[in-house]
């Protein structure tokens, strides 16, 4: 009896990578993708801005990560799922194949960007920060990629909880003008779900980690600081980008940044509260799936071997 090869084509991966890029871009794309208002603008362009596959603004530093990082994340958990039929070098496309449309989309938005900006050194300086940042962007999304797709289960969890902590600013990146200009009831509950947002997703990676092992463990706790740390982060180095007033004064604008990050960090009320909806999640969501999966496997291994015996 031979086993059936069940892999699927490299194109379908290939696919899979391309198609995981442009989802992480849907967010900004959906509402136009017009390039924004620059502060370092040449005053003497006239007309509309130009089309832009990533949000280049100093206003929007984490959504350019956020883009770069939650489509990858998505599409590794597709990439787990789909591991029995994963073929050969299947990552390796994949992944390649993302990378590609990303560059594509940083090179394009940092072309148009470029020739909408004065000639100075301090609008060189400008976009070589939103450049710089949205390479670094693109790394962390091929680490989330990698250690979701292949990466052992505490691994997988630690790189989940990573783009959990910027999936708000992801969905806020589409939803930015109904936060602004929307009915009542929707500006009332659109940012009371995008608070709570990362502390579910956290709590979810953890329960799906569980606790069985030290290592499980250790991403669980790891998990947590993440929480904890990089929201804080994020509003650090957002409420210092986007103080017009430093952008010429990096040196006090660091100082003003460090600030933020130490008061974000200490305030319990600030960091508290999404630390223990995490940790409730993730504890009571691993005991149910502790009792639910065996049934689960036995079900699966069941069906897997009824299918084997077809095919024989």
């Amino acid at each position: 009896m031979t086993i059936p090869d069940r892999s699927s084509p490299l194109a379908l991966w290939i696919a899979l990578g391309a198609g995981g890029a442009v989802l992480g871009l849907l967010p900004w794309l959906s509402t136009g993708g017009q390039l924004l208002l620059q502060n370092l603008g040449d005053a003497q362009l006239a007309g509309p801005l130009p089309f832009v596959l990533l949000p280049f603004n100093q206003y929007f530093l984490f959504s350019i990560v956020a883009l770069l990082v939650v489509g990858p994340a998505i599409t590794g958990l597709v990439s787990r799922a789909l591991a029995p039929r994963r073929p050969r070098f299947g990552t390796l496309a994949m992944a390649a194949a993302m990378v590609l449309v990303q560059v594509v989309a940083i090179v394009q938005s940092a072309a148009a960007t470029a020739s909408v900006l004065e000639t100075s050194t301090r609008a060189s300086l400008y976009l070589g920060l939103l450049i710089a940042v949205s390479v670094v962007g693109m790394l962390v999304g091929m680490l989330v990629l990698l250690l979701v797709a292949r990466a052992p289960v505490p691994g997988a969890t630690m790189a989940l909880a990573l783009a959990a902590i910027v999936a708000s600013t992801w969905v806020g990146t589409g939803l930015r003008e109904l936060l602004i200009a929307g009915p009542e009831g929707i500006a009332l509950v659109l940012p009371f779900m995008l608070r709570w947002m990362p502390a579910v997703l956290v709590g979810c990676a953890i329960a799906w980690c569980g606790f069985r092992t030290p290592g499980r463990i250790a991403a669980a706790v790891v998990s947590l600081a993440a929480l904890w740390i990089g929201p804080a982060f994020i509003t650090a180095v957002s409420s210092a980008a986007g103080t017009r007033v430093l952008l010429s004064r990096p040196a006090e604008m660091a100082e003003y940044g460090i600030g933020i990050f130490g008061m974000a960090l200490t305030i319990p009320e600030i960091a508290a509260p999404s630390l223990i909806v995490a940790a409730v999640i993730g504890v009571v969501g691993a005991v149910i799936l502790a009792r639910v999966r065996p049934t689960l496997a036995a079900s699966s291994r069941r069906q897997d071997s009824e299918s084997t015996l077809t095919s024989a």
